[in-house]
């Protein structure tokens, strides 16, 4: 999750701790929309194979940042 929220932080233009918040805004909202089953999967795979300091290997992770980054432009 760490990685989205730098890559939030970068392409907004907002301090770490806002984008953070947002993040955490959106990914709660999207689990509300979800069905249950895929819905209480979310966190374990947001955080699945994330690098602790922004190293490689972020596997779905990567996949996930890519499309919301392309969402927000």
């Amino acid at each position: 999750m760490e990685q989205l929220v730098q890559m939030v932080s970068e392409k907004a233009g907002i301090p770490i701790e806002t984008a953070r918040t947002a993040v955490e805004t959106v990914l709660g909202f999207i689990k509300d929309k979800l069905p249950e089953p895929i819905a209480s999967q979310l966190d374990g795979f947001i955080g699945a194979d994330a690098p602790a300091e922004g190293g490689a290997g972020g596997g779905m992770l990567d996949d996930i940042a890519g499309k919301l980054g392309g969402l927000l432009g």
